[in-house]
């Protein structure tokens, strides 16, 4: 009985190709889903600035439509990236994840397709909106939006991966919207994007010394600093609190990133769960 020929890296990176064609293919033909990732953001965006313009400061010149803009590229990029990966589950009760799981070529490209399908959807969606807000004169064209485009890749790969480590074993898209709706707003809500980190200091209340540590432990907070900084780099923030440097920013941001790409790859590589039609 002849071997069987050796899985080269050009049939892994092939199928990871495929895969992630497939989740782009399948996202532009839904309009629907494609209108509203674009325009549930920018309401959000022209809802509370609007609404609370007048009432916000704390974050040096900027009023809150433009404090409130990193956070909402971050919703962009959070969601869709997130969301994006409950095609696992679909996959999986359709059989079509049994079908790619016994080709011979590992589950790697599992991996790469759907977080590589699902990011650059994220990364274009963020892209869309930034060129919007750019025609609409809110944000100044400026060097700093090349390294920007580069952050919100890494985000959109943290938060892919993130969703595969929570996709990955669930068997109902119900339970998948529940927990990360848990998860997902309050880091979202807690990262800076919606109102600004609390200084702590001595006259500082308990409540604002656990609010503060909290938000300080979520990585989507540096990344939230430095898209903002990027975003206006002609105003100081310093006087907004919470500013670390922007090598501490990148190195977190990119930390996540790997992390949970780490973390969903022995998840998936070590687990069975696919493997069972449900």
């Amino acid at each position: 009985m002849p071997a069987e020929d050796p899985v080269t890296v050009g049939d892994a990176l092939g199928a990871a190709w495929m895969l992630a064609w497939r989740e782009w293919v399948r996202f532009f033909r839904q309009r629907n889903r494609v209108t509203a990732a674009i325009l549930q953001p920018l309401v959000f965006w022209l809802l509370f600035g609007t609404g609370l313009k007048g009432s916000f400061s704390g974050a040096g010149d900027l009023d809150f439509m433009q404090y409130f803009l990193p956070g909402t590229l971050g919703l962009i990029v959070l969601f869709t990236a997130i969301f994006s990966t409950i095609s696992v589950i679909e996959d999986r009760r359709e059989g079509f994840m049994q079908s790619v799981l016994v080709a011979p070529v590992g589950r790697l490209p599992v991996l790469l397709g759907k977080v590589v399908g699902g990011s650059v959807i994220a990364w274009v969606q963020a892209v869309a909106f930034l060129l919007l807000v750019l025609i609409l004169g809110t944000v100044q064209w400026s060097a700093s939006l090349i390294p920007l485009l580069v952050l919100m890749a890494f985000i959109a790969i943290a938060m892919c991966s993130l969703g595969m480590i929570v996709a990955w074993p669930m068997e109902s898209t119900q339970g998948f919207h529940a927990i990360m709706m848990l998860g997902l707003m309050p880091m979202w809500l807690l990262s800076g994007s919606f109102f600004p980190i609390p200084t702590l200091g001595p006259d500082a209340s308990l409540g604002q010394w656990v609010l503060g540590g909290v938000m300080r432990a979520n990585p989507l907070s540096y990344s939230m600093v430095e898209m903002r900084r990027l975003l206006f780099p002609e105003f100081n923030f310093e006087a907004a609190g919470f500013t670390p440097s922007p090598i501490a920013c990148w190195m977190v941001t990119v930390l996540a990133a790997g992390l949970c790409t780490i973390v969903a790859w022995r998840l998936i590589r070590g687990s069975r769960k696919a493997d069972v039609l449900v």
